[in-house]
């Protein structure tokens, strides 16, 4: 029988500083600072899957190949 496995959510800091780094690059940060992202109008932000969550998957992976680009090399048998 099938077991359900948890999946794995990256930490609530993590989303938000990819949020944020979005935000930034469609110049949206001053007015999220200003009104909130509660506030923020879907119009601004995107319906859902718009500009912000269809980005983030972009800033996601950039994440990720900074972080592979600095791990170290294993020297080869």
């Amino acid at each position: 029988m099938a077991q359900f496995v948890e999946p794995k959510v990256l930490p609530t800091d993590v989303l938000d500083s990819f949020k944020y780094e979005i935000a930034d690059e469609l110049g949206l940060t001053d007015k999220i600072r200003d009104i909130g992202w509660p506030n923020m109008p879907s119009r601004e932000c995107g319906r859902i899957g718009g500009k912000i969550g269809g980005n983030i998957v972009k800033v996601m992976i950039r994440h990720m190949e900074r972080q592979l680009t600095n791990r170290p090399v294993f020297a080869q048998e």
